[in-house]
Parts: C-alpha cells; sequence; structure tokens
C-alpha cells in the first residue's frame, strides 16, 4: 500500500449529505450516492488481493481507557494468585494496535454518542447526537431530519448480512442505539421524553427505532422504554407494549431471562430486556440471577449470526465500566472489565481469524489515576504500601502530608471528594471502596485522552498508528470489501 493511501486511511471523514436525494423513509434515511444492495464491488487490483472478513466483531468498553485496561489487567492478575503487573488480557495479544483519537466536533472531552456515532457512521459529530450531523442543534427534530448520517447497521442489512446488538447498559443507551437511530438527543430513548414542542414532527423515540429496525439479535437492559406506564414503563400510551408490537411484525422470540434466551429458537430473530435499566453490574450479581452475564449474551449472538451463510456485523458493549467510573467505584468497573475481558476470550476461541475481524476498543476515557509508588503485587484496591527493600522499609501503608494513608486508584473529579473544610477519613478498599476524587461533582466525568484500538483478523492490519476515532467504521467497511463511500468527505474537525 502506498504512502498516500495510507495517509488517506488515517485522515479522519465526516458524512455530509450531498446535493442530490437523501430519501426519508419513516425513520430511515438512505442516500442516493450509497450502493444498492449486492451491487458488484468496485476497487484495485490491489484491494482486491487484501483478505477480506465475511464477520466483524467490534467490542466496545465503554469508558476502557488506557488506565482502565492496566487496572484490570492487574486485578485480573491478582485474582489468580499472581501479582498482576505480568498477566496478559486476551485482546492485549492483538498484534495490531493503533491509538484513536476521541474529541467530539464541539467537544474536547466526548460523550458516548458522538464517539459511537463516529464508528458507526464514519462521522465525527456533536457531544450528545446519534447518527446526526453536527450542522443540527441538540434537541432540534427538523435538525436531525436535515441532516442524518450513514448507519453500519443499515447498510449491514442492506448488503444481505446478519446483525448483532450487545449491551449490558439500556439497549436503547447512546452506544448500542449508535448502530441503529438517529437522534438529536441521546436521551431521547422513549417518547416520553421529547420535548413537546419536538412532537409529530416526524422524529422517533430511539425505543421505537429500535422495533422497527432490521436486526437478527438485540440483548441487553433497558425494558422501561418500550412500556407504557401501567406496566412500569416510561411510554406515554399507558398500554404500551413494543416487544409485542415486535413479535407480531418479525415472528421473532422476545425474551426476558438468561434461561428463556438459552431455550429461544436459532432460526428466529431473538430480542432480549433483561432489566428495567442497566443490568446489575457483575459484581453486584446474585447467584440466583436470571439475567445473563456478558460472555453469556456474546456466546448466544455468535452462535446464532454465524447461521447466516453471507457473515456478520456484531456490536458488543460493556456499558457498566463506564457507570461503574462515574460513580467513583472503580471495583465496579474493574469486575466489569474482567467480564468483558471474559466474552472477547469467547469471541476469540469459537471464530476463525481467517474470516473474522475482531477490533476491541473504548469510546472515551474517564479521569481515573494508577499512582503512588506501590509495592509490586500491592492489592491494587487497597492502600499504597512502598516497595520491600526501599528506604522507607516499612510494612505499613504511605502516609499523605496530612498523615493519612492513600490508595493506588482515585480520581481527578467525582463524588469521592472531600469537603474543604473537613479532614481526609482513611479512604475505603475493596470492591465496593469509593475512590477519593480531587474535585467535588456528582458525577465523575469522561477524559479526552487517546483511547487503544486492538485490532486481529482481515483488515486488523489497518489498525496502528494514531487515527480519528471515526476511521475505524473505514476500517469495518474496508474489511468486508466495501467500497468508499462516495458521501463522506475528508474533514474530522466538522469545520
Amino acid at each position: 500500500m502506498t504512502m498516500k493511501k495510507i495517509a488517506a486511511a488515517l485522515i479522519a471523514t465526516i458524512a455530509l449529505p450531498l446535493g442530490g436525494c437523501v430519501i426519508q423513509e419513516g425513520d430511515t434515511y438512505t442516500s442516493a450516492a450509497a450502493p444498492a444492495p449486492g451491487a458488484p464491488e468496485t476497487g484495485t487490483s490491489e484491494a482486491a488481493t487484501e483478505p477480506r472478513a465475511k464477520n466483524v466483531i467490534l467490542f466496545i468498553g465503554d469508558g476502557m481507557g488506557i488506565s482502565t485496561i492496566t487496572a484490570a489487567r492487574i486485578y485480573a492478575g491478582q485474582q489468580r494468585g499472581q501479582t498482576g503487573e505480568e498477566y496478559v488480557l486476551p485482546f492485549e495479544t492483538f498484534d495490531n494496535v493503533a491509538l484513536v483519537k476521541t474529541y467530539n466536533v464541539n467537544a474536547q472531552v466526548p460523550d458516548s454518542a458522538g464517539t459511537a456515532t463516529a464508528m458507526h457512521s464514519g462521522s465525527k459529530t456533536n457531544i450528545g447526537f446519534l447518527g446526526v450531523g453536527p450542522e443540527a442543534s441538540r434537541g432540534s427534530c427538523a435538525g436531525a431530519l436535515a441532516h442524518p448520517l450513514p448507519l453500519l447497521g443499515e447498510e449491514v442489512k442492506e448488503r444481505g448480512l446478519a446483525l448483532g446488538i450487545v449491551s449490558t447498559a439500556r439497549i436503547t443507551h447512546a452506544t448500542p442505539a449508535s448502530v441503529y437511530a438517529r437522534s438529536p438527543d441521546r436521551n431521547w430513548e422513549d417518547d416520553a421524553a421529547i420535548p413537546e414542542d419536538q412532537r409529530g414532527q416526524g422524529c422517533s423515540d430511539i425505543a421505537a427505532q429500535l422495533i422497527r429496525a432490521d436486526w437478527d439479535v438485540a440483548l441487553g437492559g433497558g425494558s422501561a422504554p418500550f412500556y407504557g406506564t401501567e406496566v412500569g414503563g416510561r411510554r406515554t400510551q399507558t398500554d404500551a407494549n413494543l416487544p409485542a408490537d415486535w413479535v407480531l411484525r418479525t415472528d421473532g422470540s422476545f425474551v426476558r431471562t438468561a434461561a428463556q434466551l438459552e431455550s429461544a429458537p436459532l432460526d428466529v430473530p431473538v430480542f432480549g430486556l433483561f432489566s428495567p435499566s442497566h443490568m446489575t453490574y457483575t459484581a453486584q450479581r446474585e447467584e440466583e440471577s436470571e439475567e445473563p452475564t456478558l460472555t453469556d449474551m456474546t456466546r448466544q449472538a455468535i452462535s446464532r449470526l454465524s447461521r447466516d451463510p453471507d457473515g456478520y456485523y456484531l456490536m458488543v458493549e460493556s456499558g457498566r465500566i463506564d457507570h461503574g467510573h462515574h460513580m467513583g467505584q472503580a471495583g465496579l468497573a474493574l469486575e466489569e472489565t474482567v467480564e468483558f475481558a471474559r466474552a472477547i476470550q469467547y469471541a476469540i476461541d469459537n471464530t476463525d481469524p481467517e474470516e473474522t475481524l475482531i477490533l476491541v476498543t473504548a469510546d472515551h476515557s474517564h479521569v481515573f489515576t494508577i499512582a503512588g509508588y506501590p509495592r509490586r503485587g500491592n492489592d491494587i484496591l487497597g492502600l499504597v504500601v512502598p516497595p520491600s527493600g526501599d528506604i522507607s522499609n516499612t510494612e505499613e501503608p504511605t502516609p499523605a502530608n496530612d498523615g493519612q494513608p492513600y490508595t493506588t486508584l482515585g480520581y481527578a473529579n467525582g463524588p469521592g471528594a472531600i469537603a474543604t473544610d473537613a479532614d481526609r477519613p482513611t479512604p475505603e478498599t475493596g470492591i465496593e471502596a469509593r475512590q477519593q476524587s480531587a474535585v467535588p461533582l456528582y458525577s465523575e466525568t469522561h477524559a479526552g485522552e487517546d483511547v487503544a484500538l486492538y485490532a486481529q483478523g482481515p483488515g486488523a492490519d489497518k489498525a496502528r498508528g494514531v487515527i480519528e476515532q471515526n476511521v475505524i467504521y473505514d476500517i469495518i467497511r474496508s474489511a468486508f470489501g466495501w467500497e468508499q463511500r462516495e458521501d463522506i468527505a475528508s474533514n474530522p474537525s466538522g469545520n
């Protein structure tokens, strides 16, 4: 590949509808420049010789920044009786790694809607937007209709592949919704969330869009946006039952428990909602829980999607890594990351690396730190104890200037901050401890540094260098052997 082509692949893109036709069919948008389903592929002879993927799996650890990966590596190793630092997570064995720039068009530090849209549309956009270009205004239905972006999920189905969406968050939450939905506000998960002055203008809530979309597997949390208030939901129609509507339309299986998922027919689509909101943290699961684990859902998705002879695209999100960090509880986030790694290991063990591209990344990072000169093998969730043989020559935790010990893990901001007029207490430790932070905030925030992209399989060699986040979309389409979209312009910043 020439240096010119490599440079072109690393230039991020942002989708702008052409002056030509954009066709609206309900809430589905297609560009006139998009290839027709089944159209013959075009490209150079060089491109024709590159390996092609039959399947692509994109694993997104929501909020899984580099520091989270490092801490989870140590945590997982210590669970196995090791010191931890030497442990290797499954995806860390992949040969191809890139750093990914995560900013949104209008935000230095991004949110999950803008970042997930970049990966599933080939375009960076504004914070809070799903499948909508940055020209729109936040919360404007008219803007959303005027500036739709391509959706990878739609193209996957147009080209005859199977499509799967898995998340431990609500299935209408930002990252899973980026596969199938367009909204000028990520919070429009149900129709009651759409402001009165924006209703009746042609925009649908995210739950309704999922019900009308074409897919084969959708598994996650968040049943409330699909039901009316009579059954504990949030929709304006009190007796609404969108899952029942979906079953009538598709003849698919709707499931509410892990056991029902296991017994659902393999030859029809399956829709699973396993909790009213986000699924239970792995660290807080009861033994008798009826929720499937992320590994369970990944296994089910792969076994079902792999029945399609034309291949599949699967997005798997560990959504609650992010939530643990927002709460300032690193142990919850690390346990979610370990379960995420199990799901990735399952995919590695149960797919053919010659035909399946596996990508592992994060949408953004968190203001999460590992610090303080702890000794090798120090409990990653514990207090800092200095290295043995160090000049301090002590087995006691290292004191800070206030005389109190401190933990290896901490946050730059969040709910763990100490009031300025109060003495700092001894920090909590353990799996559900809340780490101390510097700046008091109700919820800890995202961070703006680059995240990692790990890749294995056909097309994985394009994961290298420092890339814009929307290039992940190009890597996926290139791995499938699809021609470059003509309706994508080179303009990563949105200017």
